[in-house]
């Protein structure tokens, strides 16, 4: 067995009480405590992250293709969805699904109350599994063989508005000559909480409806929304696309292929500061970790001063002398990795299953503090925190080099 690793075995093994018990206990809880806020607030960032994201893809994919315009109108510019990208999607390694969509502004009414509105046609291609997550009461629209659906699902904030549920009709009257109503049914009421973008003005109906007011060809819409693969890269693809779309100048000079991250930048902006705030968070808990070790191992060498003393005198070098207290750090490192994963992983499996910690949806976009199990993450934290503070253990060990034997076996 190797002659430092005894010794510091022997040593923490000899006091189990007292001011060295303390001190034990002490680096044990601050470490565990520093890395279960590291595993807490990492968890807690990606659930952010990936809610909202999730929240938002469910509406509109990863990337849109629409046609060119100046205009800030709602209404995109139509053009024939019939062109190779969309008809063999299928053919695109990075593409999990495309569909077709168009928006039509209007104004929603009730016998009691009227709300200016944006509906949102979608077709049967619409990625029903996707938006399931939103849906808080009844059903998504049904789509017929023929003719178009005379049903929508409003949001819970503009049905809360309206005073209707499920199953009421609402009449939506439409701006264009000459002006046009349909008299439609409720069916669903979903919620994103993202109020600003979506449920604060959005009606989700049939895009053949939409069709059917603007005069236009089965095959005309106002762009395609375009959902990628899991892992697949939106930058790289957003460029292969418009790489595809320039090689048909005839059809398709006029396209534009639009991230979603760029088109809601404000959103992804504020997702990308909180990445910034937890790794300075990071910083921070690393940095006073390191500073209690280094406290803590000064202790004990002082505590241990007459047999620093004693193992020189006996011909001991200070390398060895000196592995003594890095092992014996290491052990409480250990030690506080094990009480850390248990109070984070602890406390983030009792939020997950519970949602104890409820949060105001208007200002978050949810109702509780969301968790996103990333043990990829979890590990990272574990041996970054590991690597740390081992490194940090030799500087406060590098005092034992500049006892002398005999001041220290004098030592009181």
């Amino acid at each position: 067995m190797n002659l430092s690793y005894f010794i510091s075995k022997r040593i923490s093994q000899g006091k189990q009480s007292g001011f060295s018990s303390t001190i034990h206990t002490i680096a044990i809880v601050s470490i565990g405590i520093g890395l279960g806020a590291a595993i807490v607030s990492f968890l807690i960032m990606n659930g952010f992250q990936e809610t909202v994201k999730n929240r938002i893809y469910s509406f509109n994919g990863q990337l849109l293709i629409t046609k060119f315009s100046t205009d800030n109108s709602v209404e995109e510019v139509p053009f024939d969805i019939n062109f190779d990208v969309f008809t063999k999607s299928k053919d695109l390694p990075y593409v999990d699904h495309m569909q077709e969509f168009a928006h039509k502004a209007g104004l929603v009414k009730t016998n009691d109350e009227i709300l200016g509105v944006v509906l949102k046609g979608v077709g049967k291609s619409f990625d029903t599994a996707a938006f399931k997550t939103n849906m808080v009461d009844g059903r998504f629209i049904h789509f017929p063989d023929s003719g178009y659906s005379n049903e929508v699902v409003l949001s819970r904030v503009i049905a809360s508005k309206l005073k209707v549920k499920t199953g009421d009709q609402v009449t939506l009257h439409f701006f264009q000559n000459p002006p046009r109503f349909r008299r439609l049914k409720v069916t669903g009421i979903y919620e994103t909480n993202l109020s600003e973008y979506f449920d604060g003005k959005i009606v989700i109906g049939d895009i053949r409806l939409i069709q059917r007011l603007n005069d236009w060809a089965d095959s005309i819409a106002g762009g395609i929304e375009i959902y990628l693969k899991p892992g697949a890269n939106a930058d790289d693809a957003q460029l292969q696309l418009e790489t595809l779309l320039e090689t048909d100048m005839k059809k398709n000079f006029d396209k534009d292929v639009e991230s979603i991250a760029a088109k809601y930048s404000q959103v992804f902006e504020w997702l990308n500061l909180l990445d910034r705030q937890v790794a300075i968070l990071l910083v921070i808990i690393l940095f006073v970790i390191s500073v209690n070790m280094i406290s803590i191992i000064l202790i004990l060498v002082m505590e241990r001063t007459q047999m620093i003393g004693m193992l020189k005198a006996l011909g001991a070098s200070g390398g060895l002398i000196r592995s003594i207290f890095v092992y014996n750090g290491i052990n409480l490192l250990i030690k506080g990795l094990l009480l850390g994963n248990l109070l984070g992983i602890g406390f983030c499996y009792l939020q997950d299953t519970f949602k104890i910690i409820k949060l105001n949806p208007e200002d978050y976009y949810m109702s509780f503090v969301p968790i996103s199990w990333h043990w990829d993450v979890v590990l990272m934290l574990n041996l970054l925190t590991f690597v740390m503070v081992t490194l940090v253990l030799l500087l406060p060990t590098a005092i034992v080099f500049r006892i002398t034997p005999i001041k220290a076996i004098r030592f009181d």
